[in-house]
């Protein structure tokens, strides 16, 4: 069986952002295209986050020491067996992305170098695989350019992209996995919420603690803040704001966001560690922050200096910066039974005016000078 390896899907620098197909593997993924198209049933003016999935699906295993043949087909169910190791250790890891709509039409597939160093981290600290980047750059590529059709025009809608390995060995005893599947599904979304979010400040469970798994996208830190999340949303809430393990008192991420502030007139965010998730979006803003002249502080935040900002009216805006979730106003943030409210936004607040100067570069209407923008 074929398999692939760095030289065959050379790096981004040797084939100019992968504008074409890359050589090796018989010069291309190969594509077997569908049969039984469904984007006629997609309602274009609502995208719910995850309703919709796209006509085709990348795929390719890993087996004796190697990825296999890669390939692009069309979207359907997996075969595995009761005894794949995922189902019963955990072995699961996951990318959030985008591609989106340029001004003059392109198709622009965001910060690919960058999801791809962390999807690599949380791989080496699930104990699995690497993937070359020149095989995940086209696999992205190539299946975005299938689906291109599906790519939605217009303001706050994308097509999501999820890359997905897994452990797919048939033996139940506990043990690493010496096979994988590797997969990117698709689909047309909008942006994760529609107004803005009420948080609460989490003071009995937690996400993550030093030394363990909080800054990898593996399925286990999901599974494991649903029931800490689901509370909260049955008292009114949208989503937790996690605090440190240890003590409780320092922020640290919202689960499915990066938390921000404006205090002072200066952006403030936690630094990233080994128990928050070193988001692709939050990247973006305080690079984008730096350029425009917004001072930016990346330190640690307690929630007692939350409520001293927000009682004295020096912490202006709270927000929250993901991929799916892109810029996310929060509303109300609950501390110890106590609701506190933020003032009302405006678009000359700092998270929109960043949120712009994101769509702006994403979309081709400025200069995309740090290189995030991988054209199709």
């Amino acid at each position: 069986m074929q398999t692939v390896n760095e030289k065959e899907f050379p790096l981004e620098s040797e084939v100019g952002a992968l504008a074409t197909p890359p050589s090796g593997v018989r010069g291309a993924i190969p594509v077997e295209k569908t049969t039984h198209a469904t984007l006629h049933q997609v309602d274009w003016n609502d995208l719910p986050f995850g309703k919709y999935v796209s006509d085709h699906m990348f795929i390719c295993r890993y087996k004796a020491g190697e990825w296999q043949e890669p390939k692009v087909q069309p979207f359907q169910n997996l075969s595995l067996a009761p005894t794949a190791l995922a189902l019963h250790y955990g072995q699961s890891v996951f990318e959030g992305m985008k591609a989106f709509r340029m001004h003059d039409g392109a198709i622009n597939i965001f910060r690919i170098e960058k999801h791809h160093e962390r999807l690599n981290a949380s791989l080496r600290r699930m104990c699995m695989p690497s993937i070359p980047y020149g095989l995940f750059a086209a696999a992205l590529q190539q299946l975005v350019r299938v689906d291109e059709a599906w790519v939605p025009e217009g303001e706050d809608v994308a097509l999501y992209l999820r890359p997905l390995v897994f452990a797919s060995e048939a033996k139940f005893g506990v043990k690493i996995s010496d096979e994988y599947l590797f997969l990117v599904i698709t689909g047309p979304v909008h942006t994760l919420y529609q107004k803005p979010i009420r948080i609460k400040a989490e003071r009995h469970y937690i996400r993550a603690a030093k030394g363990g798994t909080g800054f990898a996208k593996c399925a286990g830190n999901y599974g494991g803040a649903f029931y800490a999340t689901q509370k909260a949303k049955e008292e009114g809430f949208d989503n937790i704001l996690w605090l440190d393990a240890c003590g409780h008192e320092y922020v640290e991420e919202s689960g499915t966001m990066n938390l921000l502030f404006v205090v002072d007139g200066k952006l403030v965010t936690p630094p990233v560690s080994d128990t928050i998730l070193n988001g692709v979006t939050r990247d973006c803003l305080l690079q984008l922050a730096a350029g425009m002249g917004i001072p930016v502080e990346e330190r640690p935040v307690g929630i007692s200096e939350i409520v001293d900002g927000l009682q004295g009216g020096r912490l202006t805006e709270a927000f929250g910066a993901g991929t799916a979730a892109v810029v996310a106003p929060v509303s109300t943030i609950g501390i110890d039974d106590q609701l506190y409210e933020l003032p009302t936004y405006n678009e000359d607040n700092v998270m929109f005016r960043l949120k712009k100067a994101l769509e702006d570069l994403r979309s081709g209407r400025t200069e995309d000078r740090f290189g995030w923008n991988n054209v199709v």
